[in-house]
């Protein structure tokens, strides 16, 4: 009876164990993931637009500044600085409304599609030197680390 009793006992605390250690593998993937994210990125494509890229941003392109804890993101309509909530999980990536935001006139449409665009983005993935922010499954804007 002990025999069998001990056997299970060490059956299900090797169970145990399997299960804490893919749990904190997954959560180091997580982790390892945002942590591409760090620093400058600087857009260089953004979907949907009829205007030539380099017309809707002439005199500068928008770009996003992220920082650990990844609560936050900062950075630059092309016009306006701005300031704004992020949550993320895994690959997930959510934008909330802009909370701070400078309040320069900004010509033609850039800023605005720009602040569009962000408001969608469900997803993210880094490659290298590339960050490219998704909604749902397909690239929305794709930026460059600075």
């Amino acid at each position: 009876m002990k025999t069998k009793s001990n056997t299970m006992k060490k059956i299900i605390s090797l169970i145990l164990i399997a299960i804490s250690g893919l749990t904190a593998c997954n959560t180091m993937k997580q982790n390892q993931s945002s942590e591409k994210l760090t620093g400058d990125w600087e857009l260089n494509y953004i979907t949907g637009v009829r205007i030539a890229f380099n017309g809707l941003y002439r005199d500068a392109k928008p770009s996003l500044n992220f920082k650990a804890p990844f609560k936050e993101v900062s950075g630059n309509t092309s016009c306006n600085g701005f300031s704004t909530k992020l949550e993320i999980t895994g690959n997930k990536m959510t934008v909330s409304q802009p909370g701070a935001m400078t309040m320069r006139h900004c010509e033609g449409e850039g800023e605005q599609r720009f602040m569009d665009m962000l408001k969608k983005v469900t997803a993210y993935s880094v490659e290298g030197n590339t960050l490219t922010l998704l909604q749902d499954d397909i690239a929305v804007m794709r930026f460059t680390k600075k």
